[in-house]
């Protein structure tokens, strides 16, 4: 099981890689086949990688037998590898929806869509800064192909502004990455949280230029305001499949925040301690605000999903900048939580969009669905997920992330921007609701029914059913979000452990 920590990096490269080869290449069934197997495998990996981290802690998977801080390094930690479940378990949903003829669009969609997950994985998986930006460019360029599959103006205009945004937001991590490793000489997290407190004078000045360049980059990725503008084009014109992967894309960005920001620029850190919070907090507030604004502008059910991750992006970063255990532990199960519904959402909204004719997804009246049972109860328990109602998961996630609020001040700030904002997303998937399922025109009798494909079937009801079961298991999954805060705000279990054996002699 030692190399347990690598298999979700190893597993999507080398599928990816074997559909780019004969027999696999020239047959689109065979490709199903065989990336929907080890898919399966990879969620699999995932989950006993946690179970494994649960029950003998934390593992470092020492490439190349270079020992910390001079090596790369791959930490399978609590954190890390719930994402890495939640990631696999949200590809493999997807990929059970692409079958119902959503990859015929490309050539290549399956291999891209392995290296997707392959560089989401390495993201969270990585142990050092600059293979977090190797990990962040694999993503990217799976992602460039990945949006413009299938073709057509729309989804080339949105890749255009997506490309030109994340080349400049690469261009500001490398400058970042430069100025941490000219102060401190590593890029090593665990490292960099060793050094950082005894800079002092310029090089604490440098140090906190590079920390602050590093939150553009993650901003950007995150959606936070004002960097958040590429999203609601970008997902509602890209594939469902895509959209759907694509809602992992901002928790890589929130992800990124925890662990710098929060470990290496933290409370230990001297005169750098907290240097982003007084930026994330306004931040935060008003990137809620405006995926609220947008959520009740929205015209088609596509933009307003997009408008509700900003939402959710907004959330999280709150509890980023409340910087304690309870706001982390809260984060964590919020993150699983929107993740899944967001892609189960995303997923819906095609299947709504290929029932509807000419209207498509838009909010205006037109013929009615032909499985319109089948779609409503689905986008019901979206929509009760989104909001926060009870007895679905975002009821449960919104409540821990309430309860994280210490001070008078925190709750002042946080308590109504958060439930106007429920408040907001009830309004929005309500005006929703009544104008896809309730004001329907009678479909002519030559008008060719639609059928929901098995694969479409099953990935839309993997991601939404995973709201009503993370509310059944809050338990176990509340414990697991716990272990996940403990450890990355106890500097002996993610800094002084990572650097000292028997960790760095490969131990547990």
């Amino acid at each position: 099981m030692q190399h347990l920590s690598i298999l979700p990096i190893l597993l999507p490269l080398f599928t990816g890689a074997l559909l780019l080869l004969p027999p696999l290449s020239g047959t689109l069934y065979r490709q199903r086949v065989v990336t929907l197997l080890s898919s399966v495998l990879q969620v699999l990996a995932a989950v006993l990688l946690v179970i494994q981290i649960q029950n003998d802690g934390i593992h470092q998977y020492i490439l190349g037998g270079w020992q910390p801080p001079f090596g790369i390094v791959l930490v399978a930690d609590p954190l890390s590898t719930v994402m890495v479940a939640l990631t696999t378990f949200l590809a493999l949903g997807a990929l059970c929806y692409a079958t119902g003829n959503h990859d015929r669009g490309g050539k290549y969609f399956y291999p891209l869509f392995m290296f997707q997950v392959m560089g989401i994985n390495g993201a969270f998986l990585t142990g050092d800064v600059f293979n977090l930006f190797v990990f962040f460019e694999v993503l990217l360029i799976a992602s460039y192909a990945l949006l413009v599959h299938g073709g057509g103006k729309q989804r080339t205009q949105a890749t255009v502004h997506y490309v030109i945004l994340n080349l400049v937001g690469s261009s500001i991590f490398l400058f970042g990455l430069g100025i941490m490793y000219g102060t401190l000489g590593t890029l090593n997290i665990a490292d960099m949280a060793q050094k950082v407190p005894e800079l002092t004078g310029s090089m604490a000045i440098l140090a906190k230029i590079g920390a602050l360049l590093l939150l553009v980059v993650f901003g950007l990725k995150s959606a936070m305001l004002p960097l958040h503008f590429w999203l609601p084009k970008t997902y509602s014109s890209a594939s469902a499949p895509v959209a759907a992967i694509f809602a992992v894309m901002t928790k890589v960005g929130i992800y990124s925040i925890l662990r710098i920001h929060n470990v290496v620029f933290g409370d230990e850190a001297g005169e750098l301690a907290n240097v982003a919070q007084s930026w994330i907090w306004p931040l935060a507030l008003m990137t809620i605000a405006i995926g609220t604004v947008g959520a009740l502008a929205s015209p088609s059910l596509k933009i307003l999903n997009a408008n509700l991750v900003i939402l959710s992006a907004g959330s999280l970063l709150v509890c980023a900048a409340l910087q304690n255990e309870a706001a982390t532990s809260a984060a964590v199960y919020y993150m699983v939580h929107s993740t899944l519904v967001a892609g189960g959402l995303f997923l819906l909204a095609d299947l709504i969009s290929n029932q509807r004719g000419k209207a498509e997804d838009r909010f205006v009246m037109a013929k009615s669905m032909d499985n319109p049972v089948f779609l409503a109860l689905c986008f019901a328990v979206g929509a009760v997920a989104v909001i926060g109602m009870p007895p679905l998961s975002g009821f449960i996630g919104k409540v821990m992330i309430l309860q994280a609020t210490q001070s008078a001040a925190e709750q002042v700030w946080v308590w109504p921007i958060l439930l106007l904002s429920s408040l907001g997303a009830l309004i929005a998937l309500s005006r929703a609701g009544t104008t896809l399922f309730w004001r329907g025109a009678p479909s002519k009798q030559n008008d060719e029914k639609q059928v929901i494909h098995i694969g479409e079937w099953i990935g839309v009801v993997m991601l939404l059913a995973a709201s009503p079961l993370l509310a059944l298991f809050a338990g176990p999954m509340s414990e697991i979000a716990n272990s996940a805060a403990t450890f990355l705000h106890d500097p002996s279990l993610s800094v002084d452990a990572l650097l000292t054996s028997p960790l760095v002699n490969g131990g547990h």
